[in-house]
């Protein structure tokens, strides 16, 4: 059988080794710890059995058992199993497996909630983005609580175009970029580029209800503060790191701004009677 295009892609990408640090650059900051407050707001107390599927190399695993939580961690990536492994330390409070979120190996209604914070950006067909909802709502308890990420339609035009001026980097990205708008895929635009889908809002909410969700909460993770050039300053100084975060806050439901997060976080359970 041929070898899945998407999925080496995917591959090229994540076997560099970098998502380990991602979340401890500043704007890695701002959506790791904006994440963790939405997910604070709806999680079961601790000593609960959490799912994280597609959890990278464990950064929110390990929140996550510091918290108290046991955690059946889940990633298509061998390398990020490692990575976890290692940064675990033998704890006997975290289960990780390679495994696809399209076809999980844990057993129906054995964990208290899921976190599904990356499998739907990697994921361009949309029957695959069904397949993984379903399965995270398979796994989940009647009225656990599942935390959905999804990457925001116009991310690449402003965290990459403006904030990261990708075109300096990556030829003919300002041609592609109206494709991308239109279609939802960002392809690899370089040998080792990310890669994956990204979300309308309103498309978002659709895919969400139509895999049998109710939806509790749907918010933008970092507001406009992930655009600013001193953020690494900002988030440094008490005060302002304040304002920063309180910005978020404020301004996480308005219609909208939604889109203008790089990432959207939706809280969802299963309708009654699932």
């Amino acid at each position: 059988m041929p070898a899945d295009p998407e999925l080496l892609a995917i591959s090229r990408y994540y076997d560099r080794g970098l998502e380990q640090g991602r979340l401890a650059e500043p704007n890695g900051v701002l959506e790791f710890e904006r994440t963790k407050e939405i997910i604070l707001r709806y999680l079961p107390a601790p000593r609960s059995i959490v799912a994280d599927i597609g959890g990278g190399p464990g950064r929110y695993a390990l929140w996550l058992e510091q918290l108290g939580h046991r955690v059946l961690h889940r990633d298509l990536m061998p390398l990020h199993v490692q990575q976890l492994l290692q940064g675990a330390g033998g704890s006997q409070q975290i289960e990780t497996a390679v495994a696809d979120a399209r076809q999980l190996d844990l057993a129906t209604a054995c964990a208290d909630a899921v976190l599904l914070l990356g499998p739907l950006y990697h994921l361009e067909r949309r029957h695959d983005r069904m397949r993984a909802l379903a399965e995270a709502l398979r796994v989940v308890r009647a009225g656990g609580p599942v935390f959905v990420a999804a990457i925001s339609r116009w991310a690449p035009r402003v965290d990459g175009m403006l904030r990261e001026r990708t075109y300096e980097a990556i030829p003919g990205i300002e041609a592609a970029l109206h494709r991308i708008e239109r279609t939802g895929r960002l392809p690899p635009l370089g040998p080792t580029a990310f890669c994956g889908y990204t979300h309308r809002p309103g498309q978002f909410r659709a895919e969400l209800v139509a895999s049998g969700f109710e939806i509790i909460d749907l918010v933008g993770v970092e507001g406009p503060a992930f655009f600013l050039d001193d953020l690494s300053e900002r988030l440094a100084d008490e005060r302002a790191r304040r304002v920063v975060f309180e910005s978020a806050r404020a301004l996480e439901r308005v219609p909208e701004l939604l889109g203008i997060s790089p990432h959207m976080l939706a809280t969802v359970r299963g309708r009654s009677g699932r």
